[in-house]
């Protein structure tokens, strides 16, 4: 018999959701965006923060890891936890662009426990590109 999966189950990494939004500006403002301007409306409030490889953060409201991956322009890669969850998640931010005054700013989140914590951060991520794009 075979297993039904619910929508963003995966066999090997639990379950995962993306978000992702076309921006009216250039990848550099992009990069800018998520790495300075609106880097707390994506990760929350931290004292202090590097963005570099191997910071370790925790946040105002719990949330922690540690930063895995940077690419400027590119790509950030991190670990994602609440104080709540059994275990971690895995976060990429993207910054795409085939054009020169826009780009597509993607999160992607996988090793989600379940379908209830997927979608709960479709819903974060949804509305953390609302704020982006507003800011």
């Amino acid at each position: 018999m075979t297993e039904v999966k619910s929508v963003g189950q995966t066999a090997s990494s639990g379950f995962q959701v993306g978000v992702r939004r076309t921006f009216p500006i250039t990848i550099e403002e992009a990069w800018n965006l998520i790495t300075n301007k609106g880097l707390e409306i994506w990760l929350g409030e931290v004292s202090s923060f590097n963005m570099q490889v191997g910071e370790q953060y925790m946040t105002s409201d719990s949330v922690s890891g540690e930063i895995r991956v940077v690419n400027q322009y590119e790509n950030i890669r991190l670990t994602w936890k609440k104080a709540d969850w059994s275990k971690a998640s895995t976060l990429q931010i993207r910054t795409i662009s085939n054009h020169p005054d826009k780009t597509v700013l993607s999160f992607h989140q996988e090793n989600l426990a379940d379908a209830h914590i997927r979608e709960e951060m479709k819903i974060r991520w949804e509305e953390t590109l609302n704020k982006l794009r507003n800011s």
